[in-house]
C-alpha cells in the first residue's frame, strides 16, 4: 500500500508538471507567455450601409482589425463583396437569431419550410434572446446557423470565425450546437474563459482543439455615461496578459443609422460614432504602442485549428 501511495504521488506530480508546461494561447500564437494580445473587434456588419462604411474606414485608417457580419441583414451583400475583394481582412460571422430594432427587421436565411419556430407572427426574427430560447429548438437553430454560414461562403466571404449576436448562443440550450457548427467548418467560435467559469456544465463541452480566449471586454451603458474615451483608455491601459477581445460597434451618426436605432440610445447611432472616433484616433494608437499591446486576429487563431 505504501508503494501504491508513492505511485499516486508521483503520478499527480507528473500530471501537474505536464499541465504547467502546456503552452498557453499566447505561446501557441508565437508570443511570450505573458504577452498582451488584443483583438479590436467591430460587431454588426451588414446591418446598414452606415455600419459597413464606418467599419471599413476603421479597418483602413484606424486600429480596428477584426469584425463580424450579420448574414440575414439587408446590407450583407455589400460587406460580402468587400470581403471577397479583400480576403486578408479579418471577418467572421455574427450568427444572428434576433432582429431587435423597433422599425428595422429581417427574417432568417433558412427556408420557411426548414424552420418552423424561429420567426414571430410577422415573419421576422424575435427581438430578444429570451423568446428565442423559450420557443426555438436546437434543431431549428442548427439549420439556421448552417444556412448563414453557407450563404456567406457562397458570397465569397473569407470567414475567420463565428460569434453570437446578443449572446443568444451562449446558452446551455444552444451552446453545443454553436460548437458543432464551428467544428463542422473548421472555424473558431468566440468562447471567453470567464463565461465558462460561470457555466461549468457548458465548459464540459469544450474539446482540446477548441479555442478559448482569455478575456472579453465591451462597454455597457453605465460605462458610457461616465465617458466613452475614459472607459476605453482605462481598459486599454489595463489589458491583462493573454488573448483578449475588445468588442465595439462602429457606424456613422447619420440619418440612416439614426432611423435604424430610433428609441434605442444604448448602442445607437451616436454611441457607434463615438466608438468610431475613439478607435480611429491617434490617442488609441499611442496607448497601444505605449502599453506594448500586440494586435492579433481571429485569422491567427483559425490557423491553430488548421495546424492541429
Amino acid at each position: 500500500m505504501k508503494n501504491y501511495n508513492y505511485y499516486l504521488f508521483f503520478l499527480l506530480l507528473f500530471t501537474t508538471s505536464c499541465a504547467a508546461q502546456q503552452p498557453n494561447l499566447a505561446q501557441r500564437l508565437g508570443y511570450a507567455k505573458d504577452a498582451r494580445l488584443l483583438i479590436i473587434h467591430a460587431d454588426d456588419l451588414g446591418v446598414s450601409h452606415s455600419e459597413n462604411a464606418a467599419t471599413i474606414a476603421a479597418f483602413e485608417k484606424g486600429m480596428v482589425n477584426s469584425g463580424s457580419i450579420m448574414v440575414p441583414c439587408p446590407w450583407f451583400p455589400e460587406i460580402a463583396a468587400y470581403s471577397k475583394a479583400n480576403p486578408s481582412i479579418d471577418l467572421g460571422l455574427h450568427l444572428t437569431l434576433t432582429a431587435e430594432w423597433q422599425d428595422y427587421k429581417w427574417g432568417p436565411v433558412a427556408l420557411d419550410s426548414e424552420i418552423t419556430e424561429l420567426v414571430n407572427e410577422q415573419g421576422f426574427l424575435y427581438d430578444n434572446c429570451a423568446d428565442v430560447v423559450r420557443k426555438v429548438s436546437a434543431a431549428d437553430i442548427e439549420k439556421e446557423l448552417i444556412a448563414q454560414v453557407e450563404r456567406a461562403l457562397a458570397f465569397g466571404v473569407n470567414v475567420s470565425h463565428l460569434d453570437s449576436h446578443m449572446g443568444c448562443l451562449f446558452n446551455p440550450k444552444y451552446f453545443e450546437t454553436y460548437l458543432k457548427v464551428g467544428r463542422k467548418y473548421g472555424l473558431p467560435v468566440l468562447i471567453p474563459a470567464s463565461g465558462l467559469r460561470q457555466f461549468p456544465d457548458m465548459a464540459k463541452k469544450i474539446l482540446p482543439t477548441d479555442i478559448v480566449i482569455d478575456n472579453i471586454f465591451m462597454m455597457n451603458p453605465s460605462d458610457a455615461e461616465k465617458g466613452v474615451a475614459a472607459y476605453y483608455t482605462k481598459m486599454l491601459r489595463e489589458v491583462p496578459a493573454g488573448v483578449s477581445e475588445m468588442i465595439i460597434h462602429v457606424a456613422y451618426d447619420d440619418a440612416e443609422m439614426q432611423a435604424v436605432t430610433i428609441n434605442h440610445p444604448d448602442f445607437g447611432a451616436a454611441w457607434r460614432q463615438r466608438d468610431f472616433d475613439y478607435f480611429t484616433s491617434e490617442e488609441c494608437r499611442t496607448i497601444l504602442k505605449e502599453e506594448g499591446i500586440q494586435l492579433v486576429t481571429w485569422s491567427d487563431l483559425k490557423k491553430l485549428i488548421i495546424n492541429d
